[in-house]
Formats: C-alpha cells, structure tokens, sequence
C-alpha cells in the first residue's frame, strides 16, 4: 500500500470514531434562541466557519504583486 492510502485510512477510521462518540444532542444559546443540534454537526459547522473566516482573511491580506511602469 502507498503512504498515501494509509494516512486516508487512518484519517477514515479517526473520522468515524469522531463521529459515533459525538452523536449527543446538545443545546445551543445564541442571544434569545436555543437550538438542539447534534454535536458532530456543531463541531463541523465550526470547523466550515473557521475555515471560511481563515480563507476571506488570508484573500483580503493577500499582497497584490506590483504592476510594473510603463511610461
């Protein structure tokens, strides 16, 4: 087996072991609303905002590479 198909293996088998321990219903308080969700879904739904922010962050600080003269 390559290397490659190992990590994605492991990384399958530490994805499902996540998934089965964190399947409790958990109550949410954001200002006046409470929300049921189950604990995986909030931990990705944290994971895709984080993500997004980093992306929308790291664009906006992004140097643009100097244009150069033409005169």
């Amino acid at each position: 087996m390559k290397v490659k198909s190992i990590v994605i293996i492991i990384l399958a088998i530490i994805a499902l072991i996540l998934i089965v321990q964190n399947t409790e219903v958990v109550p949410i308080q954001l200002l006046l609303w409470r929300i049921w969700m189950s604990r995986i879904v909030l931990i990705v739904l944290m994971l895709a905002i984080g993500f997004g922010i980093g992306f929308v962050l790291a664009k906006a600080t992004r140097k643009k590479p100097a244009e150069p003269n033409r005169s």
